[in-house]
């Protein structure tokens, strides 16, 4: 089941405190990205937050689960997404730990032969 984007939107509204926030539709879900990086996903309309070493300290022992088959446990927020200022230090924590994506080059253009 593909998540509503009302569900996105209102999940963008609660982190917008974190900081620059936008969504991104992949594989009919959403990936969040936080100042430029890749930080949590939308799935079934759950967050989803990346898991890091920095993010267990503050996360503990909450639920967890898999965003789809073979990944490894992410954070499973549920309810725990209602309280702002909670949700919001889970993201700046997580976004500080996650290293930053490499430039992409631009792709060669091919030449077609006539």
């Amino acid at each position: 089941m593909a998540s509503d984007y009302g569900f996105v939107e209102y999940v963008c509204d609660q982190l917008a405190a974190a900081g620059s926030i936008h969504v991104r539709k992949m594989f009919g879900e959403y990936c969040v990205y936080c100042e430029g990086k890749v930080v949590a996903l939308v799935v079934n309309n759950q967050l989803m937050v990346k898991p890091t070493e920095a993010g267990l300290a503050f996360y503990g022992d909450g639920p967890v689960g898999h965003p789809f088959p073979g990944a490894k446990d992410w954070f499973a927020v549920g309810e725990r997404l209602d309280d702002t200022h909670w949700i919001t230090q889970l993201l700046r924590i997580t976004e500080a730990a996650v290293p930053t994506p490499k430039e992409r080059k631009p792709r060669a253009r091919r030449q077609h032969k006539e």
